[in-house]
This record gives C-alpha cells, sequence and structure tokens, in this order.
C-alpha cells in the first residue's frame, strides 16, 4: 500500500474513536517551528575551478508536530513535518552551495521550496512502527542536517524496546528527499537508484558507562554493510573522563552490483578526554579496499571524520583528527562554545594514483542566548579551510553564518 494513504487511512481510523481513547492523543501532542537563517560562502581557491565562489543566502523554516497515542493495546499517533526554504540572496554563478535547489536548464536558484511530510505511529507496549516520512538517526542510515532545511526518507521503520537497555531498530527505506530538494527520489547511492533499502539492528546498554551495537543494511542490487560499535565512558581522578568511541563497517556489493564493485573495510575511533569545560578529541580512520565508503544519497556516514565540508572516505584512504573544545560555562558564560578540529587525510586513491592528500581546518564559535525576549536564540559561525593534491584538485575557504531559533507552539 502507498504509505501516504497508509498514513491518511490511520489518521481516518483515529477520529471517530471514543473522546477518552483521543486524550493521549491530544493531550500528548507538541508542535515546534524551527527557524533557521543561513549564508554561506564558499571560495574556490583551486585552477581552473568552473566557478570561482559559491555564495548563498536563505531562510528556513520547519514546522513539526507530533501527536500522542490514542489508549488501548494498541496506540495510534500522527506526526508532520512541513519545511520551506527562501531564497535571500543568490544567483546562476554563485549556486551550489547546498542550500538552494536551482533549475538545471538555466542554471537558476530557485525562489523557494518546500516539503511536506506525514507519519502515521502505532505502539504496542514499548515497540513503536513508523510508516510515512522518517529521519533515522542509525550507524547504517542517518538523515542530513547541516544546511537550510533536513533531509527526509520515506519508508517504515519498527523501534522495540522491551528488554531494559536493549534497543532495536528495523525497516525499509524506499524514497529520499534530499534537503535542498522538493521532490521525492528512489532511494540510492551516488549516480544509482534501488528498489529499496533495508536495515535491522540495535544497541545494547551493558552498564550506564559501556554500550555495543551491531547494525545491517542493504541497499538492494547495490551494496550490504555490517556495522559493530562500542561507546565507552570511563571517570577519571581530579574531574577528568575518558570517552572511547570504536566504529567498524564492512562494506561489499550486492545482487546485479549497479553501481560498480563495493569493496571497503572502514575502521574509525575517537578517544575524547574532558576536565571542566575543555575537551581534547584524536581520532583515526582507516580505509581498506578498492571502493570508497559507500552511504546513502541524503545522508551522512556515521564516521569519526565527518566533518564540515569533507568526510575523509574515499578507498584506500588514512586520515587522523586532533579537536578541542572549550565550554565557556565553566567561566560564567554559558550559552557560548568554541571548537576548532584539523583532519588531515593521505593514500586516497584516485584516478592518477594512489596517494592523494587532503586536509581540514574548521573552527565554530556559537552562542545560545540564555534569557530575556530572545532566549533560545543561537547564534554560529563556522569557518573552513581546505586543501587537497597528488590527485585531488579542491582548495577552498569558507565561511556560514547561522542563526537558529525554535519557537514550542504548544
Amino acid at each position: 500500500m502507498n504509505l501516504n494513504r497508509t498514513t491518511a487511512l490511520l489518521a481516518t481510523l483515529a477520529l471517530p474513536l471514543a473522546t477518552p481513547a483521543l486524550a493521549g492523543f491530544i493531550d500528548d501532542s507538541k508542535a515546534s517551528l524551527e527557524l533557521r537563517n543561513h549564508y554561506l560562502n564558499r571560495d574556490f581557491r583551486q585552477h581552473g575551478a568552473a566557478q570561482s565562489k559559491a555564495e548563498e543566502w536563505a531562510q528556513g523554516f520547519t514546522a513539526r508536530i507530533s501527536s500522542g497515542f490514542t489508549e488501548g493495546s494498541v496506540g495510534i499517533g500522527l506526526d508532520a513535518i512541513g519545511q520551506l526554504g527562501v531564497k535571500l540572496d543568490s544567483s546562476r554563478d554563485r549556486r551550489g552551495t547546498g542550500l538552494l535547489p536551482f533549475d538545471p536548464a538555466d542554471k537558476q536558484p530557485v525562489d523557494d521550496y518546500s516539503e511536506l511530510g506525514l507519519t502515521a505511529k502505532l505502539r504496542a507496549a514499548n515497540s513503536v512502527l513508523r510508516l510515512g516520512t522518517l529521519q533515522p538517526q542509525l550507524p547504517v542510515v542517518s538523515y542530513n542536517d547541516t544546511r537550510l532545511l533536513s533531509s527526509t526518507f520515506q519508508g517504515g521503520m519498527l523501534t522495540s524496546q522491551e528488554v531494559d537497555g536493549l534497543t532495536l531498530n528495523g525497516g525499509r527505506l524506499t524514497r529520499v528527499n534530499l534537503r535542498d530538494s522538493s521532490g521525492r527520489d528512489d532511494i540510492g547511492y551516488g549516480a544509482v537508484s534501488s528498489d529499496a533499502f533495508d536495515f535491522a539492528g540495535g544497541t545494547y546498554a551493558i552498564s550506564p558507562q559501556l554500550a555495543v551495537s551491531y547494525y545491517y543494511g542493504k541497499l538492494d542490487d547495490i551494496y550490504r554493510q555490517q556495522f559493530a560499535g562500542l561507546v565507552h565512558s570511563l571517570p577519571l581522578p581530579g574531574g577528568f573522563s575518558l570517552k572511547s568511541d570504536l566504529r567498524y563497517f564492512d562494506s561489499r556489493g550486492d545482487g546485479a552490483a549497479r553501481a560498480g564493485r563495493i569493496d571497503n573495510r572502514n575502521l574509525n575511533a575517537m578517544f575524547s578526554l574532558s576536565q571542566g569545560g575543555h575537551r581534547i578529541s584524536a581520532a583515526f580512520q582507516r580505509m581498506s579496499g578498492s571502493s570508497a565508503f559507500p552511504f546513502l544519497n541524503g545522508g551522512d556516514p556515521y564516521v569519526v571524520n565527518l566533518v564540515t565540508y569533507n568526510t575523509f572516505t574515499r578507498a584506500e584512504e588514512d586520515a587522523w583528527q586532533l579537536r578541542y573544545d572549550y565550554d565557556f560555562a565553566a567561566v560564567g558564560l554559558p550559552g557560548l562554545s568554541f571548537m576548532t578540529r584539523y583532519v588531515d587525510g593521505r593514500n586516497a586513491k584516485t584516478a592518477s594514483g594512489d596517494h592523494g592528500e587532503e586536509w581540514e581546518r574548521d573552527s565554530d564559535l556559537a552562542y545560545v542566548i540564555q534569557g530575556g525576549a530572545l532566549k533560545g536564540l543561537s547564534l554560529r559561525w563556522r569557518n573552513v579551510t581546505f586543501r587537497s593534491g597528488n590527485g585531488l584538485s579542491t582548495d577552498l575557504d569558507e565561511n556560514r553564518l547561522i542563526l537558529g531559533y525554535t519557537l514550542a507552539l504548544w
């Protein structure tokens, strides 16, 4: 059955139920409106760049409504998300930031674009089935929310927490709405599409300090992927704490292999030492196999070197990262935070050789207003420098200014 029809049918079935049964559906509902103003300036520095810069400014609106569940052994609910992006400044020679779609014929950025998504949900005990628009955040599929609007997927997903400490997820996705698009496309990877992406797995909290995860995903006729992960937090004397985050992926081709040969092993990990407002992190990422690390269009790869611009997931690439975070609440300035990091990637396999190099340096300065009429308003400045060589040819400097505010409607 078509997912949109399923959503509408479930919503219709809920309406004639007795008023007591609807109490939870209405009383536990909530709604919010997120406003995001995003300016992005990307200055290309490599020789022969197709355009000298990409520069756009836009305003985004995201409305979310989430109902509670009707009473009974099986509760019914309905969620909705509406997104609107509005161009404030752009042109055909400055397009391509990911904030705005553009007409493929004349390359002119659109004035506005939008999306509406509905999600039916059914709850039995501690399990919830969702059908319709989804935004999963799992190791094998994670939606993107780094521009004006967030990406969404279409499909079904079951989340179960029947066993204490164990969270299980499984489902199927068939369509994707990209972060800068009003239309829904077939699920896919790169330039090829698939009929469906199936996934299953879970996370088990062995203790409050230790959790292990396993997930399996298959993009039909393109790739199949296994993930194993471990997250551990260790309190240390003197107010220090050490967090270890280990991740391993094994990705292979599936069926007709529409995207060509997929053969990738990805071991990556991050270790973070915190004390007071300070956090120092070190990470590494090792690719092996003949292909790059695969992940769904419209999603983000679940890797420690997913940074502001790059992902460092090319075939055979070795990458390391050093990062420093500071929370100024430690010195009496709550809401103010700073982050800087450097990522270096080597030995990437390219069309011209096996020694491609790339590095990225990021800095974030953010402030969330703590009181008054503008309480909750966030301001963020992101600065990026990216360089590459030995068969890779992208060099750029970038600045992003992001203002965000979420208004609770009820």
